[in-house]
């Protein structure tokens, strides 16, 4: 606890982020946002580097839920939202799905496509591996609810840096 406490608050935020320079982060937007067509689902990213004393005492998976409820994924018609949360400091990633999905999804899908992606980044790459987990997201939600007629982009594809 004591180590992961001195990595969060002696890690200059820029340090940990510049895995995910603009370049990178329009990538993504532009991923999800290929992706929301393929599928009912509404995917946001979010990187956060370290994090503030308050925050330590939570695990990733709670920090996540936490993300998830702050930028209102939950808030889709259709209960559609999936949150990437990737925890920089840490090297930790979480996908938390919202309950229209998570009833149909097990969390075990999730967790690998989260596994995947922490492999790439162990290998230094990012933007591949933020990539082939969006792209692996889409699959999982095109095969359980595929694109419909009417569908609408209900929340924003620009990743957020926290």
């Amino acid at each position: 606890m004591v180590s992961r406490a001195l990595r969060h608050l002696l890690t200059p935020d820029w340090l940990a982020r510049r895995a995910f320079p603009p370049r990178t982060l329009r990538a993504i937007e532009h991923a999800i946002r290929d992706s929301e067509e393929k599928h009912e689902g509404e995917i946001r990213f979010a990187l956060e580097a370290g994090l503030s004393p308050a925050h330590l005492r939570m695990s990733t998976r709670a920090r996540a839920r936490q993300v998830f409820a702050q930028l209102g994924v939950w808030d889709t018609e259709e209960n559609s939202g999936v949150l990437v949360y990737v925890q920089l400091v840490d090297r930790r990633i979480e996908i938390v799905a919202d309950r229209g999905i998570a009833g149909r999804v097990a969390q075990v899908e999730w967790d690998a496509v989260c596994r995947a992606m922490e492999h790439a980044f162990r290998r230094g790459e990012y933007e591949a591996g933020a990539l082939q987990a969006i792209g692996a997201v889409t699959d999982i939600l095109a095969r359980h609810f595929p694109a419909g007629p009417g569908d609408r982009n209900e929340l924003p594809d620009k990743p957020v840096v926290l």
